[in-house]
């Protein structure tokens, strides 16, 4: 076989009454490194208490490892392009709609990173954008999916500055 290969372990037990819809959606997602991440149905989808408003759904996971995968690319061209970036966070949203009848989907997630660099001028912002557009190119995750992916980045800011990204 060619390629990487992931993996993640999903596990649920039954909690509640099943037949009547009143059944737990709680569940654990493991992952090789040993980590167990509390997953269960959005309380959007599911409502509480049959889901876990504390616990990640998929739709919050999916936007996440969009998000994640658009950060590690940009720091890595970033730091290639001779930035050095002291910090970077993304207000990550998707949106869930109906594509057919019985059928939703994510149909649109917005990447809006801010970044953080070390030194005493800003680089112009078409240098930044490019970096943004080759991330986005590279994502592993952006190349898997169907749904529209739309970077905004907030200003970017010098780590002196007083103001948060």
């Amino acid at each position: 076989m060619t390629g990487h290969v992931y993996q993640a372990s999903v596990s649920w037990r039954r909690e509640g009454d099943f037949a009547a819809n009143a059944y737990t959606r709680a569940h654990t997602w493991s992952f090789d490194g040993g980590i167990a991440v509390p997953a269960s149905a959005s309380p959007s989808v599911v409502p509480l208490p049959q889901s876990v408003e504390a616990a990640v759904d998929p739709e919050e996971a999916f936007v996440a490892a969009i998000s994640s995968c658009h950060m590690l690319w940009f720091l890595d061209l970033a730091r290639r392009d001779g930035l050095v970036v002291e910090a970077y966070d993304d207000a990550a949203q998707a949106v869930m709609e109906r594509v057919a009848r019985g059928r939703m989907a994510i149909t649109r997630v917005t990447l809006r990173p801010g970044i953080v660099l070390a030194g005493d001028a800003l680089p112009d912002a078409a240098r930044l954008d490019a970096l943004h557009h080759r991330a986005h190119e590279l994502c592993f995750i952006a190349n898997s999916v169907t749904s529209e992916i739309a970077i905004a980045p907030r200003p970017a800011r010098l780590s002196g500055d007083a103001q948060g990204a």
